[in-house]
């Protein structure tokens, strides 16, 4: 079984924010070269959210 990780770290300039993430994850999944499978997209912070 194949597997790829990789980080992403946004900065925002206040508090909150919402930020599209989806053409960084899209760029991710091109890079890794997996044709079918799940992605895992975790946020690393406790008061983050996906």
């Amino acid at each position: 079984m194949r597997s790829f990780r990789k980080e992403l770290w946004l900065n925002v300039p206040t508090r909150r924010a919402f930020v599209n993430i989806t053409p960084q994850v899209n760029d991710c999944l091109q890079e890794s070269g997996i044709r079918e499978g799940m992605a895992l997209v975790n946020a690393m912070h406790i008061t983050a959210s996906v």
